[in-house]
């Protein structure tokens, strides 16, 4: 095909998507047969890559599809025309980038207008989730030293179990059964890392093995959390419009869904005011729900909820005693520079002598060796599902 015919039957496909726009209700149209019958000339095979060249363009992320199409691709992280792509072992550049020269702000602002946010020299940094679920974080030039830096977070439909983890070696085979019967006996965990160690990937696995007959509300600033369980009700906050109203906090989000007749309660990330909500809702008969904290250790904890409970009005005192009441057990998972992802800790909560939050660790492990016991400070005791 010569460039002028090339750019004619992109030009004649993007007018015919414009006048056939595509919604939930509307199935999107046979790009196949409408390259088949466009008069060009093609075999087989460029007839299929036309075509989806063509689904890529007008409905995905163009040339940064390829890898939100492949499961085995985590995060796809542009900066400029660089690209790199984590599939579980940490950033690894694609030495043949797909984006020309200029293209990464182009399809930027135009993943960022099928987010329905807004990009551009006035609003150079949006937060957003792509209509397939993934998590999408853009910023424009000048802010950004390229002409458009993005991070996109690729939402899997279906998440590992607890067999799967084990299977690959994120939980030891010593520890498989605690955190299936941690489950079973309706512990309110805590699951704390840092940024692409786990968190959620243990929590969604977690939620495989909640009974069936039970339901789940889970609460997200963005959804990631995914199960094949049955009866699971995903709400996800939601940020201010452009008048500064309409906003839904996941405060709210806690509030409503003790209305919704929850048997686990399930929040994505705690960082803000919500973790009184929280608190008080495992406080008060919702057992056995779980939610995802950034700490850099087990230990470090006590002063992130400390932290996190001043946002909500809470005196450090206040934070320690609904936390050691509601929270059974901390779980850290940590993440090696290979980019081994491991649970690496599991501690409880306790009050010192000064009223103020403890964390106890009581097992270990490397990731590679066999874990062990950690001897516990008297008065302080493992978990009974242990």
């Amino acid at each position: 095909m010569t460039p002028a015919a090339h750019k004619a039957l992109w030009d004649d496909a993007r007018e015919y998507a414009t006048r056939h726009p595509v919604d939930s209700a509307t199935p999107a149209w046979d790009i196949p047969t409408w390259v088949r019958t466009s008069g060009q000339v093609f075999g087989d095979q460029t007839q299929h890559e036309t075509a989806t060249h063509l689904r890529n363009d007008l409905y995905g992320a163009g040339p940064l599809q390829q890898f939100l199409d492949d499961p085995t691709v985590t995060d796809v992280l542009v900066h400029g025309d660089r690209l790199w792509v984590d599939q579980g072992h940490g950033p690894q550049e694609i030495a043949q980038s797909p984006l020309g020269q200029g293209q990464s702000r182009e399809w930027a602002v135009r993943l960022a207008a099928r987010a329905g946010t807004r990009l551009d020299d006035a609003h150079p940094i949006t937060d957003a989730q792509l209509p397939d679920g993934s998590r999408f974080h853009a910023v424009l030039s000048p802010v950004s030293d390229a002409d458009a830096t993005m991070s996109i977070r690729v939402f899997r439909t279906r998440h590992a179990t607890l067999h799967d983890l084990t299977r690959t070696g994120m939980i030891p085979r010593q520890w498989a059964r605690a955190c299936a019967q941690a489950v079973t006996h309706r512990a309110s965990l805590l699951i704390s890392g840092g940024t692409g160690a786990g968190k959620t990937t243990l929590l969604s696995a977690l939620l495989s093995h909640v009974p069936h007959t039970e339901r789940i509300i889970t609460l997200e600033d963005s959804r990631e959390i995914a199960t094949n369980h049955p009866h699971v009700v995903a709400l996800q906050a939601k940020p201010a419009n452009v008048e500064g109203a309409g906003a839904v906090t996941l405060s709210n989000l806690v509030h409503a869904s003790l209305r919704m007749r929850p048997d686990r309660l399930m929040l994505g990330e705690c960082r803000g005011p919500e973790v009184r909500d929280l608190l008080m809702a495992f406080n008060t008969g919702h057992s056995g729900g779980a939610a995802t904290i950034h700490a850099n250790s087990v230990t470090d904890v006590p002063a992130r909820l400390i932290a996190l409970g001043a946002l909500a009005g809470m005196d450090p005192v206040t934070t320690s005693l609904q936390a050691v009441s509601a929270v059974n057990a901390i779980v850290h998972v940590a993440r090696t520079p290979a980019g081994h992802r491991y649970i690496k800790e599991w501690g409880v909560l306790r009050v010192g002598h000064d009223s103020l939050l403890t964390v106890a660790p009581f097992a270990r492990w490397d990731g590679d060796t066999t874990p062990k016991d950690v001897p516990l400070p008297a008065g302080v005791e493992r978990p009974a599902w242990w």
